[in-house]
């Protein structure tokens, strides 16, 4: 009995490092891959250096495009500005709470692609 458990364990172990040995490259290549296409997102820009797309796939705040793709109140496609979007920067803590507190839809233009025209306009908060 006892040689039968020690067979079936040194088979485990055996399969569980010939597994490591084959698998494990591969599992952290496609790790990398996925970390490395999320970081890969290139925005094109328009002809003021002003990047603009879609902010679904960004990994992050900061990796944001500076024209954001959004649809207006008609439905019209365009773009709105990063800085629109976020609104007045509290000061303190304190202003923090209080714009918090009086937060209520705000509307703000929405752009062409060269992010002058204004071609509509998008609610924030709405």
């Amino acid at each position: 009995m006892f040689k039968r458990i020690l067979f079936v364990s040194g088979i485990l172990i055996l399969g569980m490092v010939i597994g490591n040995f084959f698998f494990s490259d591969t599992l952290a290549d496609n790790q990398d891959d996925n970390s490395k296409h999320k970081d890969a997102i290139a925005y094109p820009q328009n002809e003021k250096g002003q990047t603009y797309g879609s902010a679904l796939d960004t990994p992050s705040y900061e990796d944001e495009p500076d024209l954001i793709k959004a649809y207006g109140v008609d439905g019209t496609i365009g773009y709105v500005k990063k800085e629109d979007l976020d609104g007045p920067e509290p000061k303190t803590p304190e202003e923090a709470v209080r714009l918090s507190n009086e937060a209520k839809p705000r509307e703000i233009p929405l752009y062409d692609v060269d992010g002058e025209t204004i071609i509509g306009k998008f609610i924030v908060g709405g």
